[in-house]
């Protein structure tokens, strides 16, 4: 692995909606969709496809169960979703010139 942070940056993790997705799991154990839902202002749909892009690299994990006699899904990032988020976000800070 190389030392320069910028390395660490990440376009699938870049987009918009992805970042701040992760961003928001890496405060948290996990989180319902829902609350990510209305945390980041977007539709089920437009969360959904996303979250999909984040599990099909292995970045995010679902769990699904009965909560008040509805499905819910609860959203968590992996240890690779977490590392790859935290370079990322050093990447980022070396390419405006921060320190991590």
């Amino acid at each position: 692995m190389s030392d320069n942070p910028v390395d660490g940056f990440n376009a699938t993790i870049h987009a918009s909606n992805r970042l701040r997705i992760c961003a928001l799991l890496d405060a948290v154990a996990e989180a319902e969709f829902s609350v990510v839902q209305e945390r980041l202002e977007v539709s089920a749909s437009v969360l959904s496809k996303h979250v999909s892009v984040l599990i099909d690299t292995g970045y995010v994990q679902q769990r699904k169960a009965v909560r008040d006699t509805r499905q819910r899904v609860w959203l968590q990032l992996t240890s690779a979703g977490r590392a790859a988020y935290r370079d990322h976000v050093a990447a980022l800070r070396a390419i405006v010139g921060e320190a991590p």
